[in-house]
């Protein structure tokens, strides 16, 4: 199995409705799988308006809603993930100067990192301008697939 095939199979499930696969050729197996973060979605009470005591008469409509201010945007960075399993290195060798450090301006086809999965250096690059924020994997640690590895604001 090449790594082209692999990459290909790894699009494949992200695209698709598959959670997991796995695949056995010539004695080389991969398993490929996606884990959804899920968010829950919780509604806070307002808690502005006087607590109205049991028995009491309802409160006029017009009372009953009070005018939510809308949420403070967020600073939104660009994350760049992990495609696959492996171990996670900031620099080409132990050595060497890392990739990227933070504050760094990076273009598209940048090199951020390398992933080393099966013995194969895979050069994480990436896909869009702009600077580095944060780098959130540690260097020789392992890495999961999709796991998020740095942070980039493009703005």
């Amino acid at each position: 199995m090449d790594l082209a095939y692999v990459k290909k199979v790894i699009k494949l499930v992200e695209k698709s409705d598959v959670d997991e696969i796995e695949i056995e050729e010539e004695g080389k197996k991969i398993r490929v799988a996606k884990h959804r973060n899920s968010q829950a979605v919780y509604q806070i009470p307002n808690l502005s308006l006087p607590a109205q005591p049991v028995g009491a008469p309802a409160l006029p409509a017009a009372s009953q809603t009070a005018e939510i201010p809308p949420p403070k945007t967020e600073v939104k960075y660009h994350e760049i993930r992990s495609p696959i399993v492996g171990t996670f290195y900031r620099a080409p060798a132990p050595d060497a100067e890392v990739y990227v450090e933070i504050g760094q301006e990076v273009k598209p086809g940048s090199v951020l990192c390398i992933v080393e999965a099966m013995k194969l250096m895979n050069e994480i690059e990436s896909d869009v301008e702009g600077k580095v924020v944060k780098v959130l994997a540690e260097n020789g640690k392992p890495v999961e697939y999709n796991q998020l590895l740095f942070l980039i604001d493009r703005a």
